[in-house]
């Protein structure tokens, strides 16, 4: 009886916790310090291969009709599958999370990514291939649920660091998508990426498994998922990504546009009322209101915009005939490499952004890196119309160092405004607000370059002011995410809260305590 009494107050709390697990460590135990290395590292790693698939198709893009016996409108959607798959599984995971545990979704997380990548790599048409590619992007809150965790596992000193180098993950993977990709993709058949993503999937599942802890009990153990409100906001999201990836195909005024852009507006709305009025929101956007949540998501929307218009940029100009003057006539292995060390470089400099974030605090650390990105794309100008690549390969690492920095400072910020039992979930809708910038970025950056054209052999390319003009549009809004994270409201005694202690975290019962 004594026993059994034990194991149902372990149980109320940790909801991971099963009958023979032993208690959960304090991450500022010796022990738990002493591993924290070595968690962070899986968790990064994690991050790194969900991120893989984001850009393991691009070298792939121009055979795919062909590999798949379609069009190349239809072979488009095998990019627009993962996109809208990982926006709408980003806030449930993170739900989810903070309900039934982290490192049990982070686990959950991975079982689509492997399933999908199986079902590309088996693939011959056009379905299967989109279907896999939605499955691989379900894996997307692998990153978020990370971050998370983290708050629950590592020792107090070392979480700006930690956080930081899991932040950077997916630049990283991003990054090294590319080469890894190209690579593969011209020595080999196109169908071994997906079998390497899927080891490496399983891989990652097996680490966290055995050697990442299952972290302290969340107080929205107890809670109802809130169904009609994941529906809600995946239907938005769907409408309002899918107008905006596909608006330059379909034409930014034709019905269809219109329509899902339009319709994306009333169903948000109507979320937004259903989530101020249900008990147990997906998403609570009472905290999300406070103004240094919200100013920093608003930073956030604003720092994936311009990160992501000189990943899309920069690689054209490599790629583009050195014919036109202004292109570099890289193959797709080449361009890929020339932009693998600016993933590389948000990694270095993670760390050093967390140092800063300790002395001066993560707003100013993500003042500091919307600046530096902004003087990324202005150093790029001067580089357009060389023939060299070792300057855009400048831009690049300029751009990224302050990625590294912003992309630490934002988890931080987001985390030390809200409870312990949100922070699943407050982070993982962070994330979706970077993944929005990113895409009305790549929307706005193919408007420009379709607008601003030179003829090519017949062909209409995009010119050498269409490029420059991109490049002015993110060094304009990295300085306008500069403006919003310096304003925001930051309590002068905020500091990161002991897992347990955000505001609002219920207190612990009189019961749990016996």
């Amino acid at each position: 009886m004594p026993h059994s009494c034990r194991a149902v107050r372990r149980a109320r709390r940790d909801p991971e916790a099963q009958e023979g697990e032993p208690p959960v460590e304090s991450p500022d135990s010796p022990k738990a310090e002493a591993r924290s290395g070595g968690v962070v590292g899986i968790l990064a790693f994690a991050g790194i291969v969900a991120a893989l698939t984001q850009t393991l198709v691009v070298p792939l893009i121009g055979d795919l009709p062909k590999l798949l016996d379609t069009s190349a409108s239809n072979a488009s959607w095998v990019i627009t599958a993962t996109l809208l798959a990982a926006a709408v599984a980003t806030p449930v995971a993170g739900r989810l999370g903070d309900m039934y545990g982290k490192r049990r979704m982070l686990l959950a997380s991975l079982i689509p990514l492997v399933v999908g990548s199986i079902v590309c790599a088996l693939s011959s048409s056009v379905i299967p291939m989109i279907t896999g590619r939605g499955l691989q992007g379900l894996g997307m809150g692998v990153v978020p649920l990370g971050i998370s965790l983290l708050r629950d596992v590592v020792p107090k000193e070392k979480l700006g660091s930690s956080i930081a180098i899991m932040s950077a993950s997916m630049g990283v993977g991003g990054a090294l998508g590319l080469p890894f990709s190209a690579a593969i993709a011209e020595n080999t058949s196109w169908r071994v990426l997906f079998w390497v993503v899927a080891a490496l999937a399983l891989a990652v599942g097996t680490l966290i498994w055995f050697v990442v802890p299952v972290g302290r009990a969340n107080t929205a153990a107890g809670n109802s998922f809130d169904l009609l409100g994941a529906a809600g906001l995946g239907v938005g999201l769907v409408c309002l990504l899918l107008g905006v990836s596909k608006g330059a195909d379909w034409g930014w005024g034709s019905g269809t546009t219109l329509g899902l852009l339009g319709a994306s507006v009333v169903v948000l709305l109507a979320w937004g009322w259903w989530e101020l009025r249900t008990r147990e929101p997906l998403v609570d956007l009472r905290v999300t209101a406070r103004p240094q949540v919200l100013m920093t998501n608003i930073a956030s929307i604003l720092v994936g915009f311009s990160m992501y218009a000189q990943s899309l940029v920069v690689p054209q100009l490599l790629q583009l005939p050195e014919a036109t003057g202004y292109g570099l006539g890289q193959s797709m292995l080449a361009m890929g490499l020339w932009m693998a060390p600016a993933g590389l470089m948000m990694m270095v400099m993670s760390p050093i952004g967390a140092k800063v974030s300790a002395a001066r605090g993560p707003k100013v650390t993500l003042t500091i890196g919307a600046l530096i990105i902004s003087l990324g794309y202005g150093i790029s100008l001067p580089m357009i119309g060389t023939d060299s690549p070792l300057g855009l390969l400048a831009v690049t690492i300029v751009a990224n160092t302050g990625v590294g920095f912003a992309y630490g400072a934002m988890p931080a910020l987001i985390m030390s405004a809200v409870p312990q039992s949100e922070t699943a979930s407050a982070n993982s809708f962070n994330t979706l607000m970077r993944s929005i910038g990113s895409s009305v970025s790549a929307a706005v950056m193919a408007v420009v370059l379709a607008q601003m054209t030179t003829d090519f052999g017949g062909f209409a390319l995009p010119s050498e002011d269409g490029f420059r003009v991109a490049m002015l549009i993110g060094s304009g809004v990295a300085l306008v995410a500069a403006a919003v994270a310096f304003f925001i409201p930051v309590p002068k005694a905020a500091a990161e809260p002991e897992p347990g202690t955000a505001p609002d975290a219920a207190p612990e019962t009189a019961e749990a305590k016996a």
